[in-house]
């Protein structure tokens, strides 16, 4: 579903990503592992079309999305939440979530973004800006949601969560994956999450992809070895 070949990604002179390459597939979910400054954000921001690539390709599906601009990769099926989480705080919830149904014809939000966040039906009419960061991170997810992607970026979604509502958006994160069969990209440093959710496990580490491992074969005291500063 997701495909990167030789992606290389410079901040004028400098190089940032090395030729990165992965496959993520329908109903799977890739973690992408790595410190701070090791180029997890960078090749989100890249795949979004936000920073352009020096080099490379990316497809969605059939489709050949290196050269779109973002708004035409959210069109062909991919849908971004960036670190941060980055709502509308004096939007309501309902709001929010609507944004991200901007282009469709139907602005009514699915039942079933309710049924995966609870809490969000219950806190339509707050604004963002009132919820916890746990409760934003659901809202930023649910927006994304709703431009049914085909391929959904997850940012660090897990920090400055407490570690229960950590497991609720594993959870979430779960179910949305067997219900869209969707491919589901996530960048962390939490192990924890990351084994809770992902299938397949990479490390990146000075703008290289320098470690794989299925989630049933992981050294997990190797790849904390990879995140410890």
């Amino acid at each position: 579903m997701l495909k990167v070949k030789d992606l290389f990604v410079a901040y004028g002179q400098s190089e940032a990503l090395h030729g990165i390459s992965f496959e993520g597939h329908a109903n799977e979910t890739v973690a992408i592992m790595g410190r701070n400054g090791m180029g997890k954000t960078t090749l989100f921001k890249s795949l979004m079309g936000i920073l352009p690539q020096k080099s490379g390709q990316i497809t969605v599906g059939d489709q050949d999305i290196s050269k779109d601009p973002s708004f035409r990769r959210v069109a062909k099926g991919i849908a971004y939440v960036p670190q941060g989480r980055m709502i509308f705080p004096t939007l309501t919830v309902a709001e929010n979530i609507q944004t991200g149904l901007e282009n469709a014809r139907d602005k009514t939000i699915p039942e079933e973004i309710f049924a995966l966040f609870p809490v969000l039906w219950e806190m339509r009419g707050r604004k963002g800006g009132n919820l916890s960061g746990g409760q934003q991170q659901q809202l930023a997810i649910a927006r994304a949601l709703v431009t049914n992607p085909k391929v959904l970026l997850l940012d660090e979604p897990t920090e400055g969560i407490q570690p229960s509502i950590i497991k609720d958006i594993a959870r979430a994160l779960n179910d949305i994956r067997t219900m869209r069969r969707l491919t589901i990209v996530v960048s962390e440093q939490v192990l924890s999450f990351a084994m809770d959710v992902a299938d397949r496990l990479f490390v990146i580490e000075g703008g290289r992809l320098v470690h794989e491992t299925a989630r049933a074969d992981t050294d997990e005291d190797r790849i904390k070895a990879y995140l410890a500063v």
